[in-house]
C-alpha cells in the first residue's frame, strides 16, 4: 500500500528482502553502486542503504530504481528472497535486529559477501536452535493457564459440541455394524482392525503414556490388564481418534491440549453415540427423569465418561444449558465446562484450574458425606442465580475427586433428583463465605498455627517440555525399539 506521504508502507513490504532483491538484480546486470546511484539520482551510500534494509523508500523512488533496472515496479515487490542465499541473509538480519539477540548481549555478524555460505547455514540454523528451546521453556504455568482459558471460551461458544467429530465417530461406527447400546471390547478391537490397527498388550508401556502407537508397522500398545487401565476402551479409543484426526506433533502448548480435547470427545462419541444416546435422552427429558447414573449405566461407561458425553449433547438436543466440575478433595478446581452463566473461581488471566472452589457448593459438600458414592443433590444460591447440582465421589491414583453436572433451577424440572431438599448458599468471592476462617476459631488459634504446605510439584516448575509435554520421548523410542517387528 502507499502511505499518505507517499512512502510504501504496511505489513507487506519487507525491506530486507527489497533490498536483496535490488541488489540481486543490479549485480546481474553488472552495474556497480555507482552506476545505480547516477541512475536514480542518489548518492551510492543511499543506494547501500536501501540494498541493507536500513531505509523504507517512498514509492516514487522505488518506479525509478526498477526502471534502472529494467524490470517492472511489481517485481521489486515481491515477498520472495530472489535466492537461498538472499533468503538465508535476510533470515540472519531479521534475527540480529531482534529482541533475542539483543538480549543476549553478543556482537552482531556482518552480512555480506565475505560470509561463507557454509558459516551462514550454521548460524542461521544456530539461530533457530536457539528460538525453539526459548519457546520450549516458554511452556511456563501462565501459558498453560491462557491456553486452557482460550480453549474453554472456544468450547463454551459452540455448546462444546463439536459436529465433525460427531460425523467421524458415525463413520467409524458404521463401519463396524455398531449403531447404539454399550460399544464392548470386541467392537472396539473392531475398529482399530479397520484402521489398520493390531493391538498389543504389555507390561514395560512407557511410564509417561497411556498407549503407545507404531505407525510404521500399525501397532497400538496397550498395558495388561491389571496394569494402569482394567478398562482399555478409552485409552485405545482416544489413541485411534489421534489417528483419525491426523494429530501430528503439536506446535505449542494450544495444540497439545487442543488435540487432546478432541481425542477425548471422539472417544466419548464413539462410546455413546449420538444418535441413540439423544433418543435416550429425549425420552427422558419427556419423562422429567434425566440422570448421568442412568446414561453411565445404560451405555457401561465410568461416570465422568457420562458426565462430559452429556455436557456435549445436552444443549445442542435437549436445549438445557448445564455446567461441569472436577474437584480435587482438597478443595481445587481440576477442570471444568459451563454455558449457564455459573461463576467459577479464577486468577486474574480467567483461567480456574487449581482455583480453590466455595464449601458451600455441591462439588465441595459431597466430600462432608458418610456415603461419598451415591448421587449428591443440591441446591446452591449464588450471586449469578440458583443452580441445582449432582455429585459423586471416585477415586484416582491422585486422590479423590467430585464430578459434578448442574444446571439453572429454571431448568432442574427434566432432572431426577429435582426434589431434594438439601440446600446451600455461597457468597463467594467474599471472603467471608468460606475462604476465612469462622471467629471463633480464628481468635484463638491465628497466633498458634504454623502449618507446612504440601505443595504440587510443579507450583514453581514450568510445565514439562518436549514435543508431547510430560512424555519421556527416549523411553517411548527404546520401548517402540523393542517391540518392533524383525524383519
Amino acid at each position: 500500500m502507499v502511505e499518505a506521504g507517499g512512502a510504501v508502507g504496511g505489513a507487506g513490504l519487507d525491506t530486507l528482502v527489497l533490498g536483496r532483491l535490488v541488489r540481486h538484480l543490479r549485480t546481474a546486470r553488472g552495474m556497480t553502486l555507482d552506476d545505480l546511484g547516477r541512475a536514480i539520482g542518489r548518492a551510492p551510500s543511499q543506494v547501500s542503504m536501501l540494498e541493507n534494509g536500513h531505509r523504507e523508500p517512498k514509492l516514487s523512488l522505488l518506479a525509478q530504481v526498477a526502471d534502472a533496472l529494467g524490470v517492472p515496479l511489481r517485481d521489486l515487490l515481491s515477498p520472495e528472497p530472489p535466492t537461498r542465499r538472499a533468503a538465508l541473509e535476510v533470515e540472519l538480519e531479521r534475527a540480529q535486529r531482534g529482541p533475542l539477540f539483543a538480549s543476549l548481549g553478543m556482537p552482531t555478524v556482518k552480512v555480506g559477501r565475505s560470509l561463507p555460505s557454509d558459516a551462514l547455514e550454521a548460524l542461521v540454523a544456530l539461530q533457530d536452535q536457539v528460538q525453539r528451546l526459548l519457546t520450549e521453556n516458554a511452556a511456563t504455568p501462565e501459558e498453560a493457564r491462557r491456553a486452557n482459558t482460550e480453549l474453554r471460551a472456544r468450547m463454551r461458544a459452540q455448546d462444546n459440541y463439536f459436529p465433525e467429530l460427531e460425523e467421524h465417530a458415525r463413520t467409524l461406527l458404521d463401519a463396524v455394524g455398531h449403531h447404539g447400546g454399550p460399544l464392548s471390547q470386541r467392537a472396539t478391537a473392531e475398529i482399530a482392525a479397520h484402521l489398520g490397527f493390531t493391538l498389543h498388550y504389555v507390561a514395560d508401556l512407557p511410564h509417561s503414556t497411556r498407549t503407545v502407537t507404531d505407525l510404521a508397522h500399525g501397532r497400538i500398545y496397550l498395558p495388561q490388564a491389571g496394569a494402569a487401565h482394567n478398562d482399555s476402551r478409552s485409552p485405545l479409543l482416544q489413541a485411534v481418534a489421534s489417528h483419525v484426526l491426523g494429530h501430528s506433533e503439536p506446535v505449542d502448548y494450544a495444540d497439545f491440549l487442543r488435540q487432546r480435547v478432541e481425542a477425548n470427545y471422539l472417544a466419548a462419541a464413539l462410546m455413546i453415540p449420538e444418535a441413540s444416546a439423544v433418543a435416550f435422552l429425549g425420552e427422558a427429558k419427556a419423562e422429567r427423569r434425566l440422570s448421568v447414573e442412568d446414561l453411565r449405566d445404560t451405555y457401561a461407561v465410568p461416570y465422568e465418561t457420562a458426565a462430559h458425553r452429556f455436557t456435549n449433547l445436552a444443549t445442542r438436543h435437549l436445549q438445557i444449558p448445564v455446567h461441569f466440575m472436577k474437584v480435587h478433595e482438597g478443595g481445587t478446581l481440576h477442570k471444568a465446562y459451563e454455558n449457564d452463566g455459573v461463576v467459577f473461581p479464577s486468577d486474574p488471566l480467567g483461567a480456574i484450574e487449581g482455583q480453590p472452589v466455595c464449601r458451600q457448593w455441591t462439588a465441595r459438600v459431597v466430600f462432608t458425606l458418610d456415603d461419598r458414592f451415591s448421587p449428591y443433590y443440591q441446591y446452591t444460591d449464588t450471586s449469578s442465580g440458583t443452580f441445582w447440582c449432582t455429585s459423586r465421589v471416585q477415586g484416582s491414583s491422585q486422590g479423590a475427586f467430585s464430578v459434578s453436572v448442574g444446571t439453572p433451577f429454571a431448568h432442574v424440572r427434566w432432572f431426577r433428583g429435582r426434589e431434594t431438599t438439601e440446600r446451600s448458599a455461597s457468597r463467594c468471592p467474599d471472603a467471608s463465605c468460606c475462604r476465612e476462617a469462622p471467629r471463633a476459631l480464628a481468635s484463638r488459634w491465628e497466633d498458634q498455627a504454623f502449618p507446612s504446605a504440601r505443595p504440587h510439584a510443579s507450583l514453581l516448575a514450568a510445565l514439562p517440555v518436549g514435543v508431547f509435554p510430560g512424555v519421556d520421548q527416549t523411553e517411548v523410542y527404546e520401548f517402540l525399539e523393542r517391540h518392533a517387528p524383525r524383519s
